[in-house]
């Protein structure tokens, strides 16, 4: 009896790379202290007691145990577009905004309503593994935007236009970067935005670390007060790292009206609407908690700080990027996989990090390393056990 064939496009992607790094962890003996994970980015440290008072209140309401608006609850739609608007300058109203059951569908749905199967998405190379994947099971192609060390991993519009081929529909970025922290300039992204509207095609913005750029950095962008932004940009968004909440799936999506409708048509099919009592929790915690968010900034800038001193102190490693909650290493070992040297890292040093080769072509001499994970003194351990370290 012949057996009944899957989905080619979901067959040919490999595992999920977290839990397989993960793994790793098991095989550590402890002789060098507790694992350190820099694997996953979560929050080292937990919500703020109210917003678990929220999430518990909205949890036990009967007022949230029917379906909800697809588009998102009016009241943090209107929270989210107020917080947007104070932040960037710019007119934002709940016409904007669609709340998605985390970011990565908030990705999949902006690439669903702007590419259909056979049209291609540009990412970033390096890219953030979930994009690149998602796409793949979606026949949409993903090519390659080139960014070099040199260039701080930042992409240029040489390169963006470099990249563009037929059929090209979006270009996807994440600032600050998943998977090298690399924060790109406003003039930057100008430059990039401006070459997408040129070029007649959307910017797909993934800004869920921006509440983890340094203090006092500002607006990260001026592209909401563009005239013709609702043309040409759409800009994702996670609740899960700023209020520690990554398990109860939240995110939004900022886009034109136009596109908001389009997303309800797809989200209706995903999910009909996004978790409602996180959402409840979350339109109260938006603006009650801003100098709570403050500080978890500040921790995360002492967490980075803490890695940059590490890493000034390793001879044969390099830190070529890091921002937010990201860290980009180049490793010393040539002729040796990412693969290889994380799993090595992981079983004899206690450390899990992500080999590069996950996050796209001629990544392999680097690792990410989530460094918002672990607080100042887990990170200071790390020269103890990298220094000297050999495969």
């Amino acid at each position: 009896m012949p057996v009944a064939p899957l989905n080619l496009l979901i067959t040919r992607l490999s595992p999920p790379p977290i839990p397989a790094v993960q793994s790793w962890g098991k095989s550590y003996d402890g002789a060098l202290g507790p694992l350190i994970d820099l694997s996953q980015a979560v929050p080292g440290y937990p919500p703020h007691p109210a917003m678990l008072q929220w999430l518990g209140e909205a949890a036990a309401s009967l007022a949230y145990t029917n379906y909800g608006a697809i588009e998102g609850e009016p009241a943090l739609r209107d929270a989210y577009a107020a917080h947007v608007a104070e932040l960037y300058g710019a007119r934002i109203g709940a016409e904007n905004i669609h709340i998605t059951s985390g970011c990565n569908q908030a990705f999949m749905c902006a690439a669903m309503a702007v590419a259909a199967a056979g049209d291609t998405i540009l990412v970033s190379n390096p890219y953030y593994f979930n994009h690149e994947t998602t796409l793949a099971m979606l026949g949409i192609k993903a090519e390659l935007v080139a960014c070099h060390a040199s260039e701080g991993f930042v992409p240029t519009v040489e390169a963006l236009i470099d990249a563009i081929v037929p059929g090209v529909r979006a270009l996807a970025l994440v600032t600050p970067n998943n998977p090298t922290g690399a924060i790109y300039p406003p003039d930057r992204l100008k430059a990039l935005f401006d070459a997408c509207k040129r070029n007649g095609i959307w910017l797909i913005l993934d800004e869920t670390y921006r509440d983890f750029l340094p203090e006092h950095y500002g607006a990260p962008h001026g592209l909401l007060r563009e005239e013709h932004w609702p043309d040409h940009l759409i800009q994702l968004y996670s609740f899960s790292k700023s209020f520690c909440i990554p398990g109860h799936r939240l995110g939004a999506v900022t886009a034109s009206p136009r596109v908001v409708e389009e997303i309800a048509k797809i989200m209706d099919n995903l999910q009909i609407c996004a978790p409602r009592a996180a959402q409840g929790a979350v339109a109260q915690a938006l603006p009650a908690l801003a100098e709570w968010r403050a500080g978890n900034r500040h921790e995360i800038e002492v967490r980075s700080q803490a890695l940059r001193d590490v890493m000034a102190g390793l001879d044969d490693w390099k830190l070529e990027a890091i921002g937010a909650y990201f860290a980009f290493v180049r490793h010393p070992f040539q002729g040796r996989s990412s693969t290889e040297v994380a799993e090595h890292l992981a079983k004899r040093a206690g450390i899990l990090a992500i080999p590069g080769q996950y996050f796209g072509e001629g990544q392999d001499q680097f690792l990410r390393f989530a460094f918002a994970n672990a607080n100042a003194a887990t990170i200071g351990q790390l020269h103890g056990r990298m220094h000297g370290f050999s495969i």
